[in-house]
């Protein structure tokens, strides 16, 4: 398949399909979770798929670097919902550190395909009454893990609930956090529920980045 001289590979329809299923990438989710050799690599394949109108790029936030979407061609290739993607810009910062902990799994040696991302776990409840999913599980030997990255404080009754509902339909929880509250809640209620872990959000990024 081409377009404007640019010939598609397997690889381009991976990045596409990564780009959806997490809403955005930055280039360095892609280098990572697509294979590249580097970020040269990786920025002139983006580059192309820019051009060719398949993925579209721009800047959100002062600091953050470009975030790609994709376009309507790409989400016309790859048979998803036609419609342009929201991004909240209010949950920018929660969403790349969501791609840095899918990071940490996948060197750890978590293959992607066992990983549903939050939209994918809602595309499967259908419509309705929007449930609570988690951030990202995991299946892994035999375990369903959920997900979390919590980067605010909670209240109490909020956090329980969506500690209680990881504890009936998975085996194990895990929270990524940085915030001293949560951690001290999620500490209280490991009494409760027996398949909570915690872990700091500077190790994930610290492995993330290595």
């Amino acid at each position: 398949m081409s377009s404007k001289g640019l010939e598609l590979q397997e690889r381009d329809c991976e990045i596409l399909r990564l780009v959806h299923r997490f809403r955005f990438c930055l280039g360095r989710h892609v280098q990572v979770l697509c294979g590249f050799s580097g970020a040269r690599a990786t920025d002139r394949r983006l580059k192309l798929l820019v051009d060719a109108k398949y993925l579209d790029r721009k800047k959100y936030l002062y600091g953050i670097p470009y975030m790609y979407t994709l376009s309507h061609r790409g989400r016309i290739l790859l048979g998803v919902n036609k419609r342009e993607e929201k991004i909240r810009v209010d949950r920018i910062t929660h969403d790349i550190n969501i791609l840095e902990a899918v990071i940490y799994y996948v060197l750890k040696g978590v293959s992607l395909s066992a990983i549903e991302s939050e939209k994918e776990l809602h595309v499967k409840d259908g419509f309705g009454l929007r449930k609570h999913q988690p951030d990202f599980t995991i299946q892994l030997n035999n375990q369903s893990i959920a997900v979390e990255v919590e980067l605010s404080s909670k209240s109490k009754t909020r956090l329980e609930e969506n500690v209680r509902e990881n504890y009936i339909k998975y085996d194990r929880q895990i929270w990524i956090t940085n915030v001293n509250q949560v951690i001290s809640l999620l500490g209280d209620f490991g009494k409760t529920y027996s398949n909570i872990e915690v872990l700091r959000l500077e190790e994930v990024l610290a492995h993330a980045v290595a």
